[in-house]
């Protein structure tokens, strides 16, 4: 999905580095892993094909921060819901 993004803090010494990972067409999406001591970061197609990798030592991540794509807000589906009645205690009323 265009606008996922993954931000990646490494320690790099004396500093800090930070790295994105962002999906860069519509339809792709990135993939987080965490295997044998190394954090994989993978922009991924629709029929799962890898397109880029990013690896990282595991002991030198300081922040692995997923960004999903913004949904649509739920406020904005109240007009196509029908009307709710309030609850009442006596159903026959």
């Amino acid at each position: 999905m265009k606008g996922d993004r993954v931000e990646i803090v490494v320690d790099a010494g004396d500093t800090t580095r930070t790295y994105e990972v962002v999906a860069s067409r519509a339809g792709r999406r990135v993939e987080t892993a965490v295997r044998r001591g190394v954090v994989e970061v993978s922009e991924v197609t629709r029929s799962g094909g890898v397109v880029r990798t990013a690896r990282f030592m595991a002991t030198r991540v300081l922040a692995l921060v997923e960004q999903p794509v913004p949904r649509e807000d739920s406020s904005e589906h109240t007009a196509e819901r029908p009307a709710e009645r309030p609850f009442r205690d006596d159903p026959g009323a």
